[in-house]
């Protein structure tokens, strides 16, 4: 493991030992807001299986369409070898024009001015699918990390889908070498554009929604996202907005029903609570901005609170 890894090992024992101390778990208090998106740039984190071309052109259009300069990077998915043509293909068929791959499995390579090149003047990098440790041991800690880092800085867009939304995350949930099923693994740290997230994929068609609540139970400060296939949320600043067909969950651990402090808690037990296309949502705050239909959805209105 890489020493920013255990850095965040590290905090995050730390951070919960502090929670223990303070009672925070023991007697249901709130815990702290500290979840955050990127200060500049935007961040598309689609949740597998991208079908809906508004994903795809959404996100050349945050890359500055037609003139966007995209790098693909194939790493998580472990194949030997990588067709170039068929890696830029998606993006290419969407209308950007200038469109490259950059792939390695060697930190070492990756961690020269050389290989990280290419993303110096990228408006747009994308991560495909796969296992979202190989982005780490691949990347994590090296030039290149930095240099995609600064595609944020510069005002650019930084996207991915299944394994390529998880590394955007600050937890690394199914990290393990193991096998995609261990939430808490031998790999915790993403790459951090959104920072305090856990962040799922694949989320319904595979039956996973409640895979992320033993996360949070171990990290309550962790906001938990899980999207579902051809799904996405396209972060600016703090707030999201949910694009695609299907639907995102949200654990909160200040919802959670045995929070005896939760104001507006989930009822009957539940630790996540669903929206969809048109919804938007600020990870700062932890409150839904917009709710897609008018506030007959709003599920934590004084209104439908007390028509329960």
């Amino acid at each position: 493991m890489k020493l920013s890894a255990l850095n965040l090992s590290l905090i995050i024992l730390i951070s919960t030992a502090l929670i223990s101390c303070n009672g925070t778990t023991g007697e249901n208090n709130p815990v702290t807001y500290n979840s955050t998106g990127p200060s500049n740039g935007s961040l598309v984190i689609v949740g597998g299986a991208m079908q809906d071309t508004a994903i795809i052109n959404r996100f050349i259009e945050l890359a500055g369409g037609p003139e966007a300069r995209i790098v693909v990077i194939p790493t998580a998915s472990g194949a030997e070898d990588f067709d170039s043509e068929r890696v830029t293909a998606p993006f290419k068929t969407a209308g950007a024009a200038s469109v490259t791959m950059a792939h390695t499995y060697d930190p070492e390579v990756a961690d020269t001015e050389e290989f990280a090149e290419p993303f110096s003047n990228a408006t747009g990098v994308w991560f495909n699918g796969g296992r979202q440790w190989r982005l780490v041991d691949a990347y994590g800690g090296t030039i290149t990390e930095t240099v995609i880092n600064r595609v944020l800085e510069r005002g650019g867009v930084i996207g991915g889908s299944s394994a390529g939304a998880t590394i955007q995350g600050d937890y690394l949930v199914r990290g393990d070498t193991e096998g995609n099923t261990i939430m808490m693994g031998d790999h915790v740290e993403g790459f951090g554009y959104m920072k305090n997230t856990a962040i799922d994929q694949h989320l319904l068609v595979r039956n996973r929604q409640h895979d992320l609540v033993e996360v949070i139970q171990k990290y309550p400060s962790l906001l938990g996202i899980g999207l579902d296939e051809n799904t996405a949320i396209i972060v600016q600043g703090n707030e999201f907005e949910v694009l695609g067909e299907s639907f995102v969950a949200v654990y909160d651990y200040n919802r959670w029903d045995e929070n005896s402090a939760a104001e507006y808690p989930l009822t009957n037990g539940g630790h996540f609570f669903l929206l969809r296309e048109g919804d938007r949502y600020d990870v700062a705050s932890r409150k839904v901005t917009r709710w897609r239909g008018g506030n007959s959805r709003n599920i934590f209105s004084e209104e439908n609170i007390n028509s329960n």
